[in-house]
């Protein structure tokens, strides 16, 4: 039966890596730090969110057998809408991935670093971190291998390994399981919690996920009857990688100190109340959360770049490579010289935050053409579901917009 399902095994899994990167580990972190379980209901929400998207995407890639920015460019018939929609894409999400990546490698390097120190070499002055380099190769070979069932057992193994640190981590700090499911399924805000419970929400529901997935399935799919493989392998990789942050907000749980801002110091918070042991699991999490995320943000923006621009999507196309190579150059960079692109990071922000509605809107649209989809379009309880889900990322817009531009809306 074990077998049985890892020869079903599809994008689920890439989907989950890609949402689990150091960002999300950061943000669990202090939402676990700052909020206990209080916040663990938002995570909750996140995943039952991102399942419902998730599963259109990978429906419509399959029936399709199309990209999801393909489908935008042959649906969306006005060329004023069509040009607006293309370059918001764009820039969403081939700017944003660049500026993310950077995080990314960095994420994983923090998770070596705590285990192999920090060897760095001096040219011109500047200090360069040779471990964003190894993890830049290493996502560079996979990458121009360019072969998709290599790329899914190695990023497989590598959430599995991910989901089983981060879980060793969580148990390690013996928590309260009454307390865990209150704060799960009892949804509280907290003082000054808004802000974090958007960014829990904002850094599960990805709108580039929604372009790789439907991608990525038409790479693993060609079937109506594999649908079901499909929703299954949606629906458990998902709810797994959920568990996966809510297991780092319940390890961040457990710490007494209010002095922490990202996954490293909770590296150093755990070692005095549970030994140099649960260092290294988080460690070994943290590096699986960042070379994942290393190579799924250019492999997605290759895709969105390619299917805008009408482009071949075949993972061995000159201008495919192209467009991932530079995305993976620019992270490597910025990520060794340790360069920190705020501005980039806030544009990608607010891009992304613009774009989730337009595109979950765009999603729900299309989900329920007949002339697309046919008997697969959407029934109404997915309906009722993507419009839930609709409303809410409108209210993440509004706060992305109101966090990144100070207009005091909440």
């Amino acid at each position: 039966m074990i077998k049985n399902w890892f020869k079903n095994i599809g994008p689920g899994p890439l989907v989950a890596a890609a949402f689990i990167g150091p960002g999300t580990v950061t943000v669990c972190t202090l939402a676990g730090v700052g909020f206990g379980y209080a916040l663990l209901w938002a995570m909750l929400l996140s995943i039952i969110a991102t399942v419902v998207l998730q599963e259109m995407a990978a429906r419509l890639g399959i029936i399709s057998q199309k990209g999801l920015s393909e489908v935008i460019r042959s649906e969306i018939k006005n060329p004023v809408f069509k040009t607006l929609a293309i370059i918001l894409i764009l820039s969403a999400i081939v700017i944003g991935n660049t500026a993310y990546e950077a995080g990314n490698i960095s994420g994983g390097v923090l998770g070596l670093e705590t285990i192999v120190g920090k060897p760095s070499i001096s040219v011109a002055g500047l200090s360069i971190n040779l471990l964003s380099i190894v993890i830049g190769f290493v996502a560079f070979v996979l990458l121009y291998i360019g072969n998709y069932k290599l790329l899914e057992k190695v990023l497989v193994s590598l959430v599995i390994l991910m989901s089983i640190a981060f879980l060793i981590t969580a148990i390690i700090t013996k928590p309260n399981i009454s307390e865990i499911l209150k704060g799960a399924f009892i949804p509280k805000f907290p003082k000054d919690s808004i802000l974090t419970i958007i960014a829990l929400i904002g850094t599960t529901v990805v709108p580039y996920n929604l372009f790789l997935h439907a991608s990525l399935v038409k790479e693993k799919w060609h079937h109506k009857a594999d649908l079901k493989f499909a929703r299954k392998d949606t629906i458990i990789a998902v709810v797994l990688g959920g568990l996966v942050s809510m297991c780092i907000i319940i390890s961040a749980a457990s710490i007494q100190t209010q002095d922490i801002s990202n996954a490293a110091d909770l590296a150093k918070g755990l070692e005095p109340l549970f030994g140099s042991f649960a260092k290294y699991f988080l460690a070994i999490g943290l590096f699986a959360a960042g070379i994942t995320s290393a190579i799924t943000a250019p492999l997605a923006a290759a895709f969105v770049a390619s299917g805008c621009l009408g482009w071949s999507t075949n993972m061995k196309a000159k201008k495919f490579r192209a467009v991932w190579m530079f995305i993976l150059l620019v992270g490597v960079i910025s990520s060794s010289i340790g360069i920190k692109s705020i501005e980039i990071i806030k544009f990608a922000q607010v891009a992304n935050g613009i774009l989730l509605p337009v595109i979950a809107g765009f999603l729900i649209w299309i989900m329920n053409k007949q002339s697309v989809l046919g008997i697969h379009k959407n029934n109404v309880k997915q309906n009722l579901f993507g419009f839930i889900i609709l409303g809410i990322s409108i209210l993440l817009s509004l706060a992305t917009l109101n966090k990144v531009f100070h207009l005091n809306l909440f």
